[in-house]
């Protein structure tokens, strides 16, 4: 067979159903083997970065999902490179194939012919051109193996034409995938963590993507229970144990954060980190983050422990590994009455919860965003998933939103890009047809890949995609007056064909069904339920996505520090009132 066809065929064994990506002279060769092999669902992108992030979000919504992404040469496999550095970030694997020109011309400016094995080596863990068709298969099955391996994350590799055409020697039948490696934490190790952890007070387990990607939520869930210690989740390992859990203690961080879960990280004295970075934006300021705590850090990646800061203690393992021997410790020591009462610490943490409300109910003409996710908590149970990537609504969102399992905040953390919700969302709906999927964008991340909209058209894939627009980039509108400046971030224009807009601009509802989707606009705040309830109809009725565009106020500074946890900028009214904060996941007392 050829070795596109071998390639094809190797997909399949991986298990992988589905592919998103774009066709193009370099590739069609991929194509042919794919048409003619079937077994594999393809998705036409409109553009091949919204492929990729497509991808993406099919890797994120289920365990053990691979996504696919597929281009021709040259500008294809650069357009991808940001799906691919957001997947690294993030440690999501994905396969991205590429189209390359003939190799006997690589070298010699062929029209659309680029190193990009070179160019996109930094953001993956490998990428091959492969120069002899008899290495693909060995080349597809070692990507599987990366992927999968250690600290997840995606592969690149491209495929000369002539190399695709080229036929093998290849038997399908008795192709087998590699064993996939992942270290495991020791007993010993596990008794010295759990050690550390029972002689402090004021214990927090912060609980990182990684538990999520080790399918791990119930070890840890079970771990937090018997040892009584209240959870922090990270942005990233938001759902690894759900919102109204008494014992989820909050997010901790500068921007995507709760008044209570900074309040409680900062009275603690010992943090358990399991799969998690210590970002940045979590941690804010090191010397406020770690005075006075003592850490242990558990992660897949070695090399992670200490990048950041320097653990008391440091264990390299799979985060699922690591808490199957922790609930082992932890059980026989509860057995054997060793195990301290945590339950004043707990209870702390609780009543935090139920007294550091940020406000959300407000009345105010044009919307204030803080009424926007209030509705959005009624509208949609703990079985939405969510998807979203940066800005003021990413932010908002995760400060008021509430998230009930694993794998139900889908969040582009690391690399942050632009556009990156709405072909993640395709994914995510691609990957769970059945599923309610909530996409949350403001309306500069929502334009820029926007004419991804059309492939939930014509693929009949629904959901539904909240748009706040306040026709500013906001997050930076924000962060500019640290430089008492208001400079190229307004989008404000009067458009002559809608005036009714006002000074908002672009007519997104217009713009979505000239896309083939549905929309509706909303700009007071009891049509924002009424709304979400028709979004819902409307995308199970039609199968396409469905805009529910929310008409806000022009400035609102969202909850955040620019330095530490210590001093967060509230910047608005707090909640005194159980009515100022109804959706809160316990009442204000």
């Amino acid at each position: 067979m050829t070795a596109a066809r071998a390639a094809v065929e190797i997909l399949k064994r991986e298990g992988v159903s589905n592919a998103f990506g774009v066709p193009g002279a370099a590739i069609n060769p991929f194509y042919a083997a794919l048409k003619a092999a079937g077994g594999v669902h393809h998705t036409l992108a409109r553009h091949v970065e919204g492929a990729s992030h497509m991808a993406e979000g099919y890797t994120r919504t289920h365990p053990g999902n691979i996504g696919v992404c597929v281009g021709t040469s040259g500008p294809a496999g650069t357009d991808m490179i940001t799906g691919l550095y957001s997947a690294i970030g993030d440690s999501i694997p994905i396969l991205c194939i590429t189209g390359q020109a003939p190799t006997a011309v690589i070298h010699k400016e062929d029209f659309q012919a680029v190193d990009i094995a070179s160019i996109a080596r930094p953001v993956t863990k490998a990428a091959t051109t492969v120069l002899e068709a008899a290495q693909v298969p060995g080349v597809f099955q070692q990507a599987f193996h990366l992927m999968r391996s250690g600290r997840p994350g995606p592969v690149l590799i491209d495929l000369p034409i002539d190399v695709q055409l080229t036929e093998i020697e290849f038997d399908p039948e008795t192709y087998e995938p590699l064993p996939v490696f992942r270290p495991a934490a020791t007993r010993a190790q596990a008794e010295k963590a759990v050690r550390m952890l029972n002689a402090s007070e004021r214990p927090l387990i912060v609980a990182g993507g990684g538990v999520i990607n080790a399918d791990a939520s119930a070890l840890l869930v079970e771990f937090a229970e018997l040892t009584g210690t209240p959870v922090v989740p990270t942005l990233m390992g938001w759902g690894a144990i759900a919102d109204d859990h008494e014992l989820n203690a909050g997010m901790v961080g500068l921007q995507t954060s709760h008044r209570y879960g900074n309040a409680t990280f900062l009275e603690s004295d010992f943090v358990l980190g399991i799969g998690n970075r210590w970002a940045n934006r979590h941690t804010g300021k090191l010397d406020v983050y770690t005075r006075g705590r003592t850490f242990v850090h558990v992660d897949i990646e070695p090399t992670q422990i200490g990048k950041i800061f320097a653990p008391d203690y440091g264990i390299a393992s799979d985060a699922g590994a690591a808490l199957t021997l922790f609930v082992e410790v932890a059980r026989e020591l509860k057995a054997a009455g060793e195990l301290p009462d945590r339950t004043a610490w707990a209870a702390s943490a609780r009543e935090r919860k139920a007294t550091l409300h940020r406000r959300t109910h407000f009345d105010n003409v044009p919307l204030k965003p803080q009424r926007v996710y209030e509705e959005m908590n009624r509208a949609f149970g703990p079985e939405t998933r969510y998807v979203t990537t940066i800005g003021l609504s990413q932010i908002a969102g995760a400060q008021m939103l509430h998230v009930y399992k694993p794998r139900h905040w889908i969040n582009c953390g690391q690399a942050g890009p632009l556009g990156w919700t709405i072909p993640a969302a395709l994914g995510v709906a691609t990957a769970d047809p059945e599923a309610t999927v909530v996409a949350l964008s403001g309306d500069y991340d929502f334009q820029f890949m926007l004419e991804e909209l059309a492939v939930g058209a014509q693929h009949r894939i629904p959901y539904v995609h909240v748009l706040v627009n306040n026709a500013y980039l906001g997050l930076i509108r924000q962060a500019q007056r640290n430089f008492d400046i208001d400079f190229q971030v307004n989008l404000e224009f009067e458009n002559l064909n809608s005036p009714e807009l006002g000074v908002y601009g672009v007519d997104h509802v217009k713009v979505a069904e000239g896309l083939g989707c549905k929309a509706i606009r909303v700009t007071e705040p009891d049509q924002l339920l009424p709304a979400f309830e028709q979004a819902k109809k409307l995308a199970a009725e039609f199968r396409v996505p469905v805009i529910v565009e929310a008409i806000l106020e022009r400035v609102t500074n969202i909850a955040m520090s620019g330095s530490d946890i210590a001093s967060v900028n509230e910047f608005e009214d707090l909640a005194t009132e159980p009515w100022h904060s109804p959706t809160e996941i316990l009442p204000l007392t």
